[in-house]
């Protein structure tokens, strides 16, 4: 390794103390793993923050974590060094590690995600190996690129299948469900968008301009699944990317029309599995695909990441707002709270 090559990072690492008032993670600073004959050395440019990062830091992952282990799993950086084996990386390239670094071709029967099965990725400088590294449009600000791993990559997948004119729900306006807007509008998609925020509602209308998005706002309508059915003639949509988990889930499905797809790309409400009961009978009667995502494989991310730069769609406007890395703890708890309209990120 070249003698300016750096041997520390600064990283934040939860705190695993989830007593309120209490700091949820810490930024600590701490030796480099070492770089492998196959591994790269990556210069973190910015790092962009999912509800998953959040949840994880106040001890709602349904999953088991790695304990105090590094959050993120959304980031782009420079190849700042490589190992003597490396063949697919050179210095200088901008890069970024998939969300689940043993899904390479969604055929692998294991996984390891990020920031929870190992490290993430909110820290200064990241070792990986090159197996797992997938280069980045080089057209895009860092803080786009940023955005692509985990939030853009679980858009694209939930999104797989879609025909020009079809029809798609899409719920909330956080990082993968704005992302999905972009996506569904650019594929030419009817979209019908639920928040339980008027403001936020017209702010995402205002955003994607003509033709207008159709609205509905969960909050003031319980029973949402019958205001998007009559959006759409009784038929319900193609398509939708859920969210919300069990409080939303047979809604969801029943609001697809028969044959259609429910994409479930999350869980942000509180999950209750007595709210599912409903469900099996709801599948069966409208025939409704339910496919789980957990955002894709390496394939899915270059497929995206070539779709990108065949486009040069800008992601500019998915951005909420901007943190430096120094203030990854007031980043982290703007999301826990909700605040954003789009993705946040943080400088680095």
């Amino acid at each position: 390794m070249p003698a300016q090559t750096p041997t520390h990072r600064r990283a934040i690492r939860r705190t695993d103390d989830f007593t309120p008032g209490t700091a949820k993670i810490n930024l600590v600073t701490e030796a480099l793993p070492p770089l492998s004959p196959t591994s790269v050395l990556l210069k973190v440019r910015a790092i962009a923050l999912n509800y998953r990062d959040a949840n994880i830091a106040n001890g709602g992952n349904p999953w088991p974590v790695v304990p105090h282990g590094i959050l993120g799993n959304d980031a782009a950086g420079e190849v700042l060094a490589i190992g003597d084996k490396v063949k697919t990386l050179v210095l200088g390239d901008r890069a970024a590690p998939i969300t689940d670094t043993e899904n390479i071709s969604n055929r692998e029967h294991t996984r390891s995600w990020l920031a929870a099965d190992e490290d993430g990725v909110m820290a200064d400088y990241l070792v990986f190996d090159e197996t797992v590294l997938c280069k980045l449009p080089t057209y895009l600000s860092w803080e786009e690129a940023a955005m692509i791993p985990c939030a853009g990559v679980t858009a694209w997948s939930a999104l797989k299948g879609m025909a020009i004119g079809q029809s798609v729900l899409v719920q909330g306006t956080g990082g993968v469900s704005v992302f999905a807007l972009k996506l569904a509008r650019a594929a030419g998609l009817r979209i019908i968008l639920t928040s339980s925020s008027d403001a936020k509602l017209t702010q995402m209308q205002e955003k994607l301009g003509s033709p207008p998005i159709s609205t509905v706002n969960y909050a003031k309508n319980p029973d949402w699944e019958d205001e998007v059915l009559k959006l759409t003639n009784g038929v319900g949509v193609d398509i939708v990317v859920e969210n919300g988990g069990t409080s939303s889930l047979v809604k969801s499905v029943k609001c697809t029309r028969r044959g259609g797809v429910v994409s479930q790309v999350g869980y942000l409400a509180k999950q209750d599995p007595s709210q599912l009961r409903e469900l099996v009978p709801t599948i069966i009667d409208r025939r409704v695909v339910l496919r789980g995502i957990n955002a894709g494989s390496k394939h899915d991310m270059e497929d995206f990441c070539a779709a990108l730069e065949a486009s040069q769609m800008r992601l500019d406007d998915l951005i909420d707002k901007v943190f430096p890395f120094e203030q990854a703890e007031e980043a982290v708890e703007y999301v826990w709270q909700g605040k954003q309209v789009g993705k946040i990120v943080l400088r680095v």
